[in-house]
Order: C-alpha cells, then sequence, then structure tokens
C-alpha cells in the first residue's frame, strides 16, 4: 500500500505533461514559471518525505532528472539520503557520484545518512573522500556524523584517528563533539579514556553527565554509575527524565530495595513521577525487586496510562505468578481502548503459563492475530509450548513445535526440554537436547539439563557421558548463588558456604530450621541430589544448599514484619521450594525467592505458583 501523503503526487508524477504545460504565453512567463517550478519541488519533496519503497523514491528520481536539476530545493541531496533510508547505499552513491555540484552540505548529507543507517564502512569511505580527495574541511556536522558511526564494535582505531583529527582543528571546544567521543569510548568499553575525556572538559553539559552515568550502567558498573550521579547532585546540576532512565536501570541491576525507595523519593521530589516513561520504569523496577505491591501502587497513580505502562504492570504480574491478575488487567487494558501489540501477548501468555491456566493461553493464543491482528512470533509460540509442557501435554508441545511456521530456535526446544525434565521424559529429552546442541553447542545449561534428567531417572552412565561431552567441549556449569540484601549491602551464599562472618550462627539457624521442621514431619527430598552417593551424604548436601544458607541468614537479620526476599541465579531445587513453604509456615515469616524465570512468594506454608513452575 502506498502512503497517503504520497499517492496524490505519485499519480502527478506519472503524468505525461506536468504543470510546465499550462505556462502562459505572455510578459508574466518567467514569473509563472518561478511560481510552477517551486510548486513542482515542493511537490516532489512531499512525495520523497512520504516513500516506503525505493520504487516510489526511483519515481520522483526520474521526475527530477527529466524537470529540474539537482540543487532546486537540495533535492539532490534529499534524494541521497532517502536512498541511505530505504537501505540502498550503492544507489545513493551512484546519484552522489552523478551530481555535478557538490558542496559541503552535499557531503555531510551523504555522510551523516551512511552513519544513521549504520553503513560504517561506506560512511568512512565518504569521510576520507572529502577530506583527501577533494580537499574539503569538515565541519562540526561532519565530525558528528563520523564519530557517530565509529561508535560501532570494530572502529575504535577508526575513532581514534577521528579523535586527533578534531583535536588537530580544534573541534573539541563543541560540547557536542566531546559528548560524542564519550559516547564513542563508552560504547567500546574504554572507561579511562571516557573518563580522562570527561575529566578534562570544562564545560560538560547534561547531556555529558547523562554520557557518563549511561557508559558506566553498559559497562556492568552500577555503583559507579550512581557515584557520577551524586557528583551531579552535589555540582547543583538540574538532571531531567533521561538522568533518572539511566539511574533506575543502575538500580536495577544492583538490585537493593533501600536505594529504589531513595530514588523514588527523589523522583517524587523533582516532579518526574507524573512523567508517564518515569512512573513506568519505577514500577518495572519495583516488580523486578520483588515489591509488587510497589509496582501496583505507582502503577494506581499513573494519570494517563499508555501501551508501555500497561504492558509493564502485565509482565510484573506475569513473572510474580499471578496469572489471573495478569488476565483481569488486560481485558481493563483492552476495554480502556489501549490496542495489545505483540509485546503485551508474549507477557499474558507467560502469565498464563506460570499459572497453569491452559484453557486461558490457549484462547489468548488463538485470538491474539483474530481479534487484535497481532502476529504470532516465537516468543508467543515458545510461552505456549512452556504452558502446555508444564501442564504435562508433553506431545501437544511437540506437536505445536512441528506446525510452526517458523524455525523453532532454543528458546521454544529449552522450554520442552524443562517440561521433559518436569516429567522425567527421558527419551523426548534426549531429541530436543540434541536439536539444543545442533542450535547452540556452546550453551552449557542445555547439557546439564540433560545430565540432571538422566541422573533424576538413575541413568548415572548416560548422566556421565553427557558430563563427559561438556568437559571435552571446555564448557563450565554455573555454580548456584543466592543473594540477601542487608544494611544496603547484598550478602551472597553458595553451597556449603562457611565463608560468611556470621557463618556459625547461620548453620546453628539452619540446624534449628532442619529440627523444627521434622518435628512437624517433614524430609528432605533427596532424590533432589543428582549424584550417585548414599543417603546421608545426599541429605547433608541438600541441606547446604544457597537458597537455605541465604534463608538461615535472612531470617536471623531481617525484620520480621517485612518479607524476606532471596535472589537465585539458577532454578529452585524442588527440595528448597517445599522447605521455603514450611519455614513460611513455622516462623510466620512471608518469603520471596526469585529464580532466573520468576518469584515465589511463600507465606503460611504456600507458596503463589501452586506447586507449578
Amino acid at each position: 500500500m502506498m502512503k497517503a501523503g504520497f499517492c496524490s503526487v505519485y499519480s502527478f508524477l506519472l503524468k505525461p505533461k506536468g504543470l510546465c504545460s499550462a505556462i502562459p504565453s505572455n510578459s508574466s512567463l518567467q514569473l509563472h514559471s518561478h511560481l510552477n517550478l517551486d510548486h513542482l519541488v515542493s511537490s516532489l519533496i512531499l512525495a520523497l518525505n512520504s516513500c516506503s519503497r525505493v520504487s516510489y523514491c526511483q519515481a520522483v528520481h526520474a521526475r527530477v532528472i527529466k524537470s529540474l536539476n539537482y540543487r532546486h530545493g537540495f533535492i539532490g541531496d534529499q534524494l541521497v539520503t532517502r536512498y541511505v533510508q530505504l537501505g540502498y547505499p550503492e544507489d545513493a552513491q551512484n546519484l552522489f557520484d552523478e551530481m555535478p555540484e557538490k558542496d559541503l552540505v552535499s557531503w555531510n548529507s551523504l555522510i551523516s545518512g551512511l552513519s544513521r543507517s549504520g553503513f560504517t564502512a561506506r560512511c568512512m569511505s565518504a569521510f576520507c573522500r572529502m577530506r583527501f580527495e577533494i580537499d574539503m574541511q569538515p565541519t562540526f556536522v561532519s565530525f558528528l556524523s563520523i564519530i557517530s558511526a565509529c561508535s560501532d564494535k570494530g572502529t575504535l582505531s577508526e575513532g581514534k584517528c577521528i579523535h586527533g583529527f578534531a583535536v588537530k582543528l580544534g573541534m573539541l571546544n563543541e560540547v557536542k563533539i566531546m559528548n560524542a567521543l564519550l559516547n564513542m569510548y563508552g560504547k567500546s568499553g574504554y572507561l579511562l579514556e571516557a573518563c580522562s575525556l570527561f575529566d578534562a572538559t570544562p564545560w560538560q553539559n547534561l547531556v555529558s553527565w547523562n554520557s557518563m552515568i549511561a557508559i558506566y550502567v553498559q559497562n556492568g558498573l552500577a555503583d559507579e554509575s550512581l557515584g557520577v550521579f551524586i557528583t551531579l547532585r552535589r555540582a547543583a546540576v538540574e538532571f531531567d527524565q533521561a538522568t533518572m532512565l539511566t539511574v533506575l536501570q543502575a538500580c536495577e541491576n544492583l538490585g537493593i530495595r533501600n536505594l529504589a525507595g531513595s530514588i523514588h523519593g527523589l523522583v517524587l521530589r523533582s516532579g518526574l513521577a507524573a512523567n508517564v516513561t518515569i512512573a513506568t520504569a519505577l514500577l518495572n523496577l519495583y516488580a523486578k525487586l520483588g515489591c509488587l505491591s510497589a509496582s501496583c501502587k505507582v502503577f494506581g497513580e499513573i494519570i494517563y496510562l499508555d501501551k508501555v505502562a500497561w504492558t509493564a504492570m502485565l509482565a510484573g504480574y506475569a513473572v510474580h505468578g499471578y496469572g489471573k491478575d495478569a488476565i483481569k488487567l488486560f481485558e481493563v487494558m483492552v476495554k480502556n481502548g489501549v490496542q495489545p501489540d505483540h509485546v503485551t501477548f508474549t507477557h499474558l501468555l507467560s502469565a498464563c503459563s506460570h499459572s497453569g491456566l491452559v484453557n486461558e493461553g490457549k484462547h489468548y493464543f488463538k485470538i491474539m492475530f483474530e481479534v487484535y491482528g497481532v502476529e504470532r512470533k516465537l516468543d508467543h509460540y515458545s510461552c505456549m509450548v512452556d504452558l502446555l509442557g508444564r501442564s504435562g501435554l508433553l506431545n501437544d508441545a511437540y506437536d505445536l513445535i512441528r506446525c510452526m511456521p517458523m524455525e523453532p530456535n532454543s528458546g521454544v526446544w529449552g522450554a520442552l526440554l524443562g517440561a521433559c525434565r518436569v516429567y522425567g521424559n527421558t527419551e523426548l529429552a534426549k531429541d530436543v537436547a540434541e536439536r539444543l546442541f545442533s542450535i547452540d553447542p556452546s550453551d552449557a545449561r542445555n547439557y546439564i539439563m540433560l545430565s540432571n534428567i538422566y541422573s533424576a531417572a538413575g541413568l548415572w552412565r548416560d548422566a556421565s557421558k553427557v558430563r563427559a561431552l561438556m568437559k571435552e567441549r571446555g564448557l563450565n556449569r554455573t555454580p548456584g548463588c543466592s543473594f540477601v540484601e542487608h544494611e544496603n549491602k547484598i550478602h551472597r551464599f553458595v553451597v556449603g558456604d562457611r565463608s560468611h562472618p556470621e557463618a556459625d550462627r547461620i548453620y546453628m539457624k539452619l540446624e534449628e530450621l532442619i529440627g523444627k521442621m521434622r518435628k512437624a514431619g517433614f524430609s528432605s527430598k533427596t532424590e533432589f541430589v543428582l549424584h550417585d552417593v548414599d543417603e546421608e551424604l545426599k541429605e547433608n548436601m541438600i541441606n547446604e544448599h544457597s537458597e537455605k544458607l541465604a534463608m538461615a541468614f535472612g531470617l536471623l537479620v531481617t525484620d520480621a514484619a517485612l518479607p524476606l526476599i532471596i535472589t537465585k541465579n539458577l532454578r529452585i531445587c524442588g527440595d528448597c521450594h517445599s522447605m521455603a513453604k514450611v519455614v513460611s509456615l513455622i516462623e510466620k515469616r512471608t518469603i520471596i525467592i526469585r529464580d532466573p524465570k520468576r518469584f515465589h512468594h511463600f507465606c503460611n506454608g504456600l507458596c503463589s505458583c501452586g506447586d507449578y513452575w
């Protein structure tokens, strides 16, 4: 379909006679010629700006050749830019080379167009031609474009040359050039160079500060990022939306809830709470830190909800396993006239999967295209395979994969392999794992999953073969870790960990908990120890899992009136899941454990997942 703004002009372009045929033959001929020429140029520029296909661009190009020259309204430069935007850099280059009169604006149009569209090598080539073949001095705009192009990976050496050239021409007096260089070094991971450049700049503006905060976050240094933010505050620089979004991302990376509360207070005092983008980032942060009630509160205070805010809240319900709440929210959302997109349905189907809502999941998977016109993508199929598999419908899940209109990826097959583990289907697991090994032979998780499935079934020889294959391919198992926040610090535990300063107290508390649980009739589920050892050793091993140590520590140091929140880097094991339920009952505490997939809320001996995870 042609865009509306282009259709009328497109038909005009193809007429055999244009406006020039109506020019009067009197003394006002020249005036009318100019008026009609200006009208034609305006019409062609309008058409060009509406082009969605290269064929439309070529039609405009043909009319320019027939009726104009490339300098009229700078239409030649605009054609070059449009070809690049549509993904045809060769056509742009050919047109550029054909233009008889090329000035600095023309060169900058080509360079900036290639830079913005990601054609880095061509951008560099054009810059070099302008500088060395034409001997034309680059301008402020030229440098901004070429530095932006050098921010791509693998071009830092060229970027350093451009930096030196900018110094030679005295361009570093321009703060925008400095900020572009900051961004270039930061994206390439050269933090020392970025810091030196920032410190050497006497005229930093807010963009400079925001760049430094973002650079640290992008390189996994959230603490340092917040340090720059504190320095900004001490320098009495007013922050903006971009600053706060990056700071909220740093808070998410650190995972410290007290810090999130402090930043929330700052948002309120600054007046940014009314900004829907900031509010959405805040509710998303709280949800990922395990504070779903705080997310709901922030959501309820947003005056003008947009699709992103609705979807963020739905995602929060999904990851916490509140499938029915997610469905209710979705229905309210569409009743309010908000059109869901593919991201909305990904979270909705995920919510159904985490709550075992099979019929509901099937319903929404069916109507997402029929009713809402949303095309099914790989993520949607992955959610449905996960939903069917977790419900024990392994054959249905496998059939769905075979009927997919696109090639299944590791996410789809991985969901089925996880279901094979839950239901102990070793034959299907072997087939699925081999497909995963073929897709990504370097992903250790798939080997570990298959090895664990064999071990759980007592197939020790097969499990040993898988582990040997891992060793042969140089793959290592990620050790399980659990984390608890206390006094603005994250405390880390691994299995059998005795390195913590409070280790003696932690193990005493753990023994106390195990004693109370045994009196309550609970015994360790040693079938979750996937090693061929005797029962006593199995029980000792499982009682020192990182989740249990984190739980004991958390109960010792956290306020009994507040939920104990534990984060784990691997999936929680069945025995630790059972223990958390019992501990929540005997200690009268709410315990929230987050693994890589979702949150489990334990309260009064029950888990929010309904033992379905």
